[in-house]
């Protein structure tokens, strides 16, 4: 029953120790996806961070004297869903790379949102200890987010982006050596209309055997 403000920040702490179980769980298929070294690594330094927050929030029930467990947060399993998807696309590696990162992003914003809402529920109650060890994770999670901000301006989407150019250029051509072949047939009917037209008799020649 949410009849106190504390009531909800347990609820919130509850769904968001469950979100980031999830998280370690899926985190190593996006990681092992990845064809970008840096983004594996972003990946995989996350998820050593995620286990750590998954820590902070089993201190935090301690605190509030609640076990974390027996939740399911529902917006974290259709994130994750979601992001199966691009798990078992095939493609070009760095388009892939991107869609990992839009997924990861959608996530990371979930969370960010998320911890910022049970922080100000705890400080609105006056949980000091409780603030400090959400502001820690909230502070991680900023950091991943412009971490993979980076990762997709800087590497990946010039990346994707270079699969379109060559993907383009290789129409161009295809389009080219189409008109060229096009130009040769046409060449050749042309050739053999004009020698298929019948010949006309030589009107003088015909009046001086007559």
């Amino acid at each position: 029953m949410l009849d106190t403000l504390k009531s909800l920040l347990e609820e919130q702490i509850k769904d968001l120790y469950n979100a980031e179980n999830q998280l370690v769980k899926a985190l190593p298929k996006m990681a092992k996806k990845a064809s970008s070294d840096t983004l594996r690594e972003a990946f995989e330094s996350h998820l050593e961070e995620t286990k750590g927050h998954v820590e902070r929030l089993t201190e935090i029930a301690t605190i509030l004297e609640i076990k974390p467990g027996g939740k399911t947060c529902k917006a974290m399993a259709g994130l994750i869903e979601e992001g199966k998807e691009v798990l078992e696309e095939d493609g070009e590696g760095a388009v892939i790379d991107a869609a990992l990162i839009a997924a990861a992003q959608r996530v990371e914003h979930y969370e960010i949102a998320a911890y910022g809402s049970a922080r100000a529920m705890a400080e609105q109650s006056g949980f000091d200890k409780i603030i400090d060890l959400l502001q820690a994770t909230l502070d991680e999670e900023g950091a991943a987010d412009e971490k993979l901000t980076a990762i997709s301006l800087e590497e990946v989407l010039p990346a994707a982006a270079s699969v379109d150019d060559d993907s383009d250029d290789s129409d161009d051509s295809d389009d080219s050596d189409s008109d060229e072949t096009d130009e040769a047939s046409g060449g050749e009917e042309g050739k053999t209309n004009d020698s298929s037209e019948p010949k006309k008799p030589d009107s003088s020649s015909s009046r001086r055997h007559k």
